[in-house]
């Protein structure tokens, strides 16, 4: 049982599409980018091409192939749900909650700033 709690805990539990290989195209190219020698003489960036959606990403976030090609399955699992189920998929709605906290927490910083400020005014009137 505890494979499942852990698996429970996960942040990417998202009802995702599956891809499978036969749909993928994937290519090694060199990388680009800060890093000299270590990227730019190595084939470790990862693009990956869906065949039936015409969706493309490229990942180089790491030296390693085996890295970088999990986390452009990764991404492009993401993009494509995001292209077959629009507003219904869990990505769209992961993001619109996030912006939604986002906002509010501007909300909250925008307050405080507002109290302290009529704080310190009410400050400077007692000193007076």
């Amino acid at each position: 049982s505890v494979p499942l709690l852990q698996a429970a805990r996960k942040k990417n539990s998202l009802n995702l599409l599956e891809l499978t290989e036969a749909e993928l195209e994937e290519q090694f190219v060199r990388g680009d980018g800060p890093g000299g020698q270590a990227t730019n003489k190595t084939n470790n960036c990862v693009v990956l091409k869906h065949i039936p959606s015409g969706i493309v990403v490229k990942c180089h976030q790491t030296r390693s192939v085996e890295k970088n090609r999990k986390m452009a399955r990764e991404i492009l699992q993401k993009k494509v749900d995001l292209f077959y189920k629009g507003e219904a998929s869990d990505v769209f709605k992961e993001k619109k909650a996030s912006e939604k906290q986002k906002q509010e927490k501007k909300r909250r910083a925008k307050e405080n700033l507002e109290r302290k400020k009529l704080f310190k005014e009410m400050q400077q009137l007692d000193k007076e």
